[in-house]
């Protein structure tokens, strides 16, 4: 298990693929030159200026350095203004304990879902014994992920806190959930995502010299 960020980013309207496209030719790379694990980026179907994706580290000592050497190197650097351009904000952020996911290449949609427990040991023991193997037999979850209650080590980017959440993937489109009233706090948020086509920008031919 990992220490993973869910991050919810709120656009501009308009901006979203701007900021994807710069993302995708600058900030993967970027970050996973400093051992960031970037995992799935998506586009959230019902909110067009909503950007969702995932990043992973060993431990919160790695988280630190990682991001301390991405934030203050020189890609994030070179093009922070213009991402900061597309952002009213991009403070929704949950800190998890899990795998990490990143969908397969040409998958469909995925759903992700998110559950406020008024107990999470016991939710996360109902999630096994029950949950799981009722979700198995129509939309298996995938990469489940329980709250990281460590302090936040690179304070500069804020996360979530005060909450315990247990987060898991699904492919294909939203399916009803069985009613789980009396274990969560609130009805569970379903996030319908396209998983964003990876591109190897790196192949792309340089422009010839004039």
């Amino acid at each position: 298990m990992t220490i993973v960020e869910l991050r919810q980013y709120t656009l501009h309207p308009g901006a979203r693929d701007t900021l994807i496209e710069l993302f995708e030719r600058e900030f993967v790379t970027g970050q996973e030159a400093v051992g960031i694990t970037v995992g799935g980026r998506f586009r959230d179907l019902d909110h067009p200026d909503r950007f969702v994706w995932l990043r992973s580290f060993p431990d919160m000592a790695e988280r630190a350095r990682a991001l301390q050497a991405f934030y203050y190197g020189p890609v994030w650097q070179a093009h922070r203004d213009a991402a900061n351009a597309t952002m009213l904000d991009s403070d929704d952020v949950l800190l998890l304990r899990g795998p990490g996911f990143t969908a397969p290449d040409g998958a469909g949609p995925v759903v992700a879902t998110i559950c406020h427990p008024l107990d999470a040991a016991a939710f996360a023991d109902h999630f096994e014994q029950h949950l799981r193997p009722e979700l198995t037999a129509g939309t298996p979850p995938l990469a489940v992920h329980r709250t990281e209650h460590a302090e936040n080590t690179f304070p500069a980017l804020p996360v979530r806190t005060g909450e315990d959440v247990l987060v898991w993937f699904t492919a294909g489109d939203s399916a009803p959930l069985p009613d789980l009233s009396t274990h969560l706090k609130s009805v569970p948020q379903q996030l319908r995502l396209a998983p964003v086509p990876r591109r190897s920008w790196r192949s792309c031919p340089e422009p010839l010299a004039q």
